[in-house]
């Protein structure tokens, strides 16, 4: 373990997947940690895996509702006095053919991957900017970047929460604040793994250099990084972790069977 810091990160959607190995990668450098998530029996489970529970605070909360919102960063500030660095994570993904996403399946999405980073971003930066600055990390996606089958309300909240993160980096930077995105592409989480076939997973190698999908544990490097002192100059930023899959279109598979084939 690397030496114990005051520095504290909060990090919502937490109990699970990328949140709980952000949270774990955190915890490995010294600092300590607000974990905030819906689940919240899930969540306790999680924070007992962790150990240390001197430097780990559990909040159950929903990141779409303004006063669970204000409750948590009061919390957090009233157990641990700061907050240093802010990973959005929370998010839900409804993956419907476009013509059968409901009204009521937009706004879910839209409230918890949009409005949800706004609101946390918004309670916590005036308790940055009178410390002397912070991070914030917004997890994004390749979905918000490129768009998919499936993904109408999804891909669409994440490419508003990339220019979310545009506009906070911004207005925020004269406060000492750093905002910045992670965009995950391909990563073996429960979520992927519940909904990726065969042959989605087939799709996306055709579409990577790298050719295998990413680990959890590769996206929280890259969000302690931009959280870190080490990205001190880096701000408005979208980081795409995803094997190379923005970046390239067609041919790699027939490339691949040529080589084979040499």
């Amino acid at each position: 373990m690397s030496v114990v810091t005051n520095k504290v990160a909060f990090i919502t959607g937490a109990a699970r997947g990328l949140g709980l190995a952000a949270a774990t990668k955190f915890l490995d450098e010294g600092w300590r940690v607000v974990l905030l998530d819906i689940l919240g029996d899930v969540l306790e489970e999680a924070a007992k895996s962790l150990g240390g529970p001197e430097r780990i605070l559990t909040i159950r909360a929903d990141v779409s509702d303004p006063g669970s919102v204000q409750d948590a960063v009061q919390k957090a500030k009233d157990t641990f006095g700061r907050i240093d660095a802010l990973v959005n994570n929370a998010g839900i993904a409804i993956f419907k053919p476009i013509l059968d996403v409901t009204l009521e399946d937009w706004q879910r999405v839209m409230a918890v991957n949009l409005t949800g980073p706004f609101l946390t971003t918004q309670a916590i930066a005036p308790l940055m900017r009178d410390q002397g600055g912070g991070a914030i990390v917004n997890i994004t996606s390749i979905s918000g970047l490129r768009a998919s089958t499936l993904r109408v309300a999804y891909g669409t909240s994440k490419a508003g929460l990339a220019h979310l993160t545009k506009q906070q980096a911004a207005e925020l930077g004269e406060y000492g604040i750093r905002v910045n995105a992670v965009a995950p592409g391909p990563v073996n989480t429960a979520m992927a793994v519940a909904v990726h076939t065969p042959e989605i997973r087939a799709d996306y190698h055709d579409h990577m250099p790298l050719n295998r999908y990413g680990l959890e544990s590769e996206l929280a490097n890259a969000i302690y990084f931009l959280s870190s002192d080490q990205a001190s100059f880096v701000t408005g930023q979208i980081l795409c972790v995803d094997g190379g899959f923005d970046s390239t279109g067609i041919g790699l598979p027939t490339l691949r069977g040529e080589r084979r084939n040499a």
